[in-house]
C-alpha cells in the first residue's frame, strides 16, 4: 500500500475501538452506522471494548449471547463480512490494585482509566497495516474524552474518531439495537409503541490533532501512563526556552532537566553566549588546520563550565595545544548532538546546533536571545 492512501478502508486490519458502560448498544449502532455509510467505507475485522465490570456483563450477554445476541443478528440482517469480536476483546478496567472496576468513581479509579486506555491506544496503532476508528459515544465522559485524546497522541492518518447520534425516542433504549430493515416494534415507556425500522443512526466524525509525530519514540515501545504521554506533548509542543545553570552544570531545555559531560557542555554554552549576543554563525575551523581563534573561545566557555583551575583541563588544552581542527571540532559536536538527542527526543532539533543546511557550513544556535537565561 502507497503510504500516502490513508483511507482506512483501504487497510487489511481494520479495528473498532469503544468504551461502553450501561449502553453496549453504541456497539451495534455505531457497526450500522458505518455499514451503512454512502458510499461504503470502513468495516472492522475486528471489534474492541473497553469498559467496567457492570459493562462487561452487559456487552457480553446483550451482543454476544446465543439470545438476544444483538451482533449476530446486526451481522445476519444486514449480511456483513466476518468480524472477530469474542469475551477476549472485552477489556475491564481495573483499579490501581489490579482489581476489575465495578464503576469509575475516585480520582485514583479515573487515572488508571486513563493509563489503560492510553496504552491499548498505543498498543492498537503499533500494527502500520492497521487501521483504527474508536468510537467514544459510550462509557463515563471522562472515558470517551481520554479515548479522543489518547487518539490525538497516537493517532495516524488513516484512524478515525466519531461519536454515533440516534433519533430520539430511541436513543438511551434499552431494547434499541440498531434500525432492523422489517418492522420491529418497542413499547416505550414514555413514548408508547414505537417501530426500530423508523429510527435513524448516523455517525459524526470528529476531527481530530494528530500528535504522534512530536512524542519520544519510545513512547511506542512499551506500557505508558496517560501522565507521561500528556508530559512528553508539553514538552514536544512548548515554546523553546533555555536556561543554563554554570554552577549545577545543569541545562533545562523546555521542561527537560538535563546534564551533558563538561566538555560537551562548554561547546554548548559557546554556541548560546553567541545567540543571546545575536551574533553570527560560526564556520568551523577548518579540518587538518588547527585555529586559534576557535580554540581560545572553545577553552572560555570550559573554564566558565569548570569553575577549576586549568590544571583539570590539561588534556584538553594539550590536544589544542595548537588549536582546534575541523576534526576535533566535529567529533565534539557529534558527541554533543548524541548527548541531546538521548535525553531530548524528539524535542531535539529544536535545540541542536544547526549548521545552516549547505556549505560552507555555519554553526549556530536556533534561539532566540529572549528564550535563552544563562545562571552563572
Amino acid at each position: 500500500m502507497h503510504p500516502t492512501h490513508h483511507n482506512p478502508a483501504n487497510y487489511p486490519r481494520r479495528i473498532l475501538l469503544a468504551v461502553t458502560g450501561l449502553s453496549p448498544q453504541i456497539v451495534t449502532e455505531t457497526l450500522y452506522a458505518l455499514a451503512m455509510a454512502d458510499p461504503p467505507g470502513f468495516l472492522p475485522t475486528e471489534i474492541h471494548l473497553l469498559t467496567t465490570l457492570e459493562g462487561a456483563k452487559r456487552a457480553r450477554l446483550s451482543l454476544l449471547s446465543q439470545e438476544p445476541g444483538w451482533f449476530d443478528r446486526l451481522c445476519r440482517e444486514y449480511e456483513l463480512p466476518d468480524m472477530t469480536f469474542t469475551e477476549a476483546h472485552i477489556q475491564i478496567i481495573q483499579d490501581p490494585d489490579g482489581r476489575p472496576l465495578e464503576d469509575i468513581r475516585s480520582p485514583a479509579d479515573n487515572l488508571a482509566a486513563a493509563d489503560q486506555i492510553t496504552d491499548t491506544v498505543r498498543r492498537l496503532t503499533e500494527d502500520e497495516h492497521s487501521a483504527l476508528h474508536v468510537s467514544i459515544a459510550g462509557g463515563r465522559k471522562t472515558m470517551g474524552f481520554f479515548l479522543g485524546y489518547a487518539l490525538s497522541l497516537f493517532g495516524r492518518p488513516q484512524d478515525r474518531l466519531s461519536h454515533v447520534l440516534v433519533s430520539e425516542p430511541f436513543e438511551s433504549t434499552w431494547d434499541f439495537f440498531y434500525p432492523s430493515r422489517q418492522s420491529r416494534v418497542l413499547n416505550l415507556p414514555k413514548h408508547g409503541p414505537v417501530d426500530a425500522r423508523e429510527a435513524t443512526v448516523t455517525l459524526a466524525d470528529i476531527p481530530f490533532v494528530g500528535l504522534r509525530h512530536g512524542l519520544d519514540t519510545r513512547l511506542m515501545e512499551g506500557r505508558v501512563t496517560y501522565r507521561e504521554v500528556v508530559e512528553n506533548a508539553r514538552e514536544a509542543f512548548a515554546p523553546p526556552s533555555l536556561v543554563i545553570r554554570l554552577p549545577e552544570r545543569s541545562l533545562t531545555l523546555g521542561r527537560r532537566n538535563i546534564q551533558l559531560p563538561p566538555t560537551q557542555m562548554a561547546l554548548y554554552v559557546l554556541f548560546a553566549r553567541r545567540a543571546m549576543d545575536s551574533l553570527p554563525p560560526l564556520e568551523a575551523p577548518c579540518k587538518e588546520v588547527p585555529d586559534a581563534a576557535w580554540r581560545d573561545r572553545y577553552l572560555e566557555a570550559l573554564q566558565a563550565v569548570q569553575k577549576t583551575p586549568m590544571a583539570d583541563n590539561e588534556m584538553t588544552e594539550n590536544a589544542l595545544s595548537k588549536g582546534m581542527d575541523g576534526h576535533y571540532f566535529s567529533q565534539l559536536l557529534s558527541r554533543l548532538h548524541k548527548s541531546l538527542r538521548t535525553q531530548l527526543g524528539p524535542s531535539f532539533d529544536t535545540y541542536k546546533v544547526q549548521d545552516g543546511g549547505s556549505r560552507p557550513r555555519k554553526y549556530r544556535l536556533g534561539l532566540t536571545p529572549e528564550q535563552i537565561r544563562i545562571v552563572e
